[in-house]
């Protein structure tokens, strides 16, 4: 059973759905880390967990400065997680294929979560935001 309402409008945003995507495969990439490793590994799944979690918190907010802080620390955490991976790929702790899966799709989000950033900057700027939770069809 699919549950909708406003406050779970973010599951339509695509950034939203590859941000997840970038999480599950950190978790498959680094969950079989060695022992003296798992602190590193884990660090680096939370950061690529972070990037979705702050985007579904800034769209609940319905404040549109609250939501904008909330992607850019999104953005802040996929610099963190850019940061971890090309680290593993410089130690050879990860290969080049895993590398490059992860870069691809980090790619991806970083740049639509760029491009959300700056489309919400605009609806700033124009005041075209809807800060309510009612419908369209409710006002009057």
């Amino acid at each position: 059973m699919d549950r909708k309402n406003i406050n779970r409008g973010f599951k339509k945003l695509r950034v939203w759905e590859d941000a997840i995507a970038l999480y599950a495969l950190a978790f498959k990439t680094f969950s079989s880390f060695p022992f003296e490793l798992k602190k590193i590994a884990g660090n680096s799944i939370d950061a690529a967990h972070s990037i979705s979690r702050n985007i579904a918190e800034g769209f609940c907010r319905r404040s549109l400065k609250e939501y904008l802080n909330h992607l850019n620390i999104a953005l802040g955490s996929c610099g963190e997680f850019h940061s971890c991976y090309l680290s593993f790929k410089k130690a050879d702790q990860i290969t080049t294929e895993e590398f490059e899966k992860l870069d691809q799709l980090h790619y991806k989000v970083e740049n639509e979560l760029l491009k959300l950033i700056e489309s919400l900057q605009k609806k700033q700027q124009n005041g075209k935001w809807e800060e309510n939770f009612y419908s369209k069809s409710q006002k009057t």
